[in-house]
């Protein structure tokens, strides 16, 4: 593999493997399994003396089959953190493509939960892709998001009725388009409804969710340059991640002082 291009933003391996250490373990190590403190160390892995069981700074983590060396692993990380571009990480680290998306989709993977329920004026709408759609809302001035995707169908009544019951505080003014499956909303959940009409020209209940769809188009098409519908929960989820908490994603120590957590396994 070719050499990585090396960046001012990238620790060297000593100061990544310190950061993931304190992390992980605080000042001191200990055994993920019995707590131990009474630890021994052999190279690059460990030995509790009470339970005697073997363990590496990684072993019980999310990061325990890494085999890239952690710089490498860091820039791809910080890539994908500053939302580079999938074909722009594999020219700096010299990756293959599918690794890169491999990896982008592990960091997907392993953001924290996070789930609003909206209130106040909510704007809804929903969008086609091939084999898939995308219900979304945004409590209007905020930004909180909620969605759901479906699957090889269209969204009916029914789901956004579900939609409402999860995701929508009763007392809320609903605003929509003048789509037929929003229709009789407010009988079945206490909500205001009301609906813009585009075809009258109508478009201020919907404006800020509507740009929203057209953020989150861009956001998949730049980074990750194709839109697949089997990878459209993965990709929304990312999106909305980003678009509520912009904060998490300002470096990778950020993302994984969130992220990162030991597991222990017997």
């Amino acid at each position: 593999m070719e050499a990585m291009y090396t960046l001012k933003q990238i620790p060297s391996e000593v100061q990544i493997r310190k950061f993931l250490r304190r992390t992980l373990f605080g000042k001191n190590v200990f055994c993920p399994l019995c707590r131990s403190r009474k630890v021994a160390r052999y190279e690059s892995r460990f030995r509790c003396l009470a339970c005697r069981r073997r363990f590496s700074l990684l072993s019980h983590t999310w990061l325990s089959n890494l085999k890239l060396p952690l710089q490498v692993w860091w820039t791809l990380l910080w890539c994908w953190t500053i939302r580079e571009p999938v074909l722009q990480a594999q020219e700096l680290t010299h990756l293959p493509e599918r690794t890169i998306r491999r990896w982008y989709a592990t960091f997907r993977e392993h953001l924290p939960r996070e789930e609003h329920v909206l209130e106040r004026i909510v704007q809804m709408d929903e969008a086609y892709f091939k084999k898939a759609a995308l219900v979304m809302a945004k409590q209007k001035g905020t930004r909180k998001l909620a969605y759901t995707v479906m699957h090889n169908r269209f969204p009916n009544k029914t789901d956004v009725m579900d939609f409402l019951f999860e995701k929508v505080k009763p007392g809320s003014e609903l605003w929509t388009d003048g789509g037929s499956i929003y229709i009789g909303a407010g009988k079945r959940w206490p909500v205001t409804h009301s609906r813009d009409i585009h075809s009258k020209f109508e478009f201020e209940h919907t404006s800020e969710i509507e740009g929203v769809f057209g953020v989150y188009r861009t956001f998949v098409r730049r980074m990750y340059h194709h839109h697949w519908s089997e990878n459209l929960d993965q990709y929304v989820r990312e999106f909305c991640f980003r678009f509520s908490s912009p904060e998490l994603f300002g470096n990778p120590r950020t993302y994984l002082l969130k992220s990162l957590m030991l597991v222990p396994t017997r």
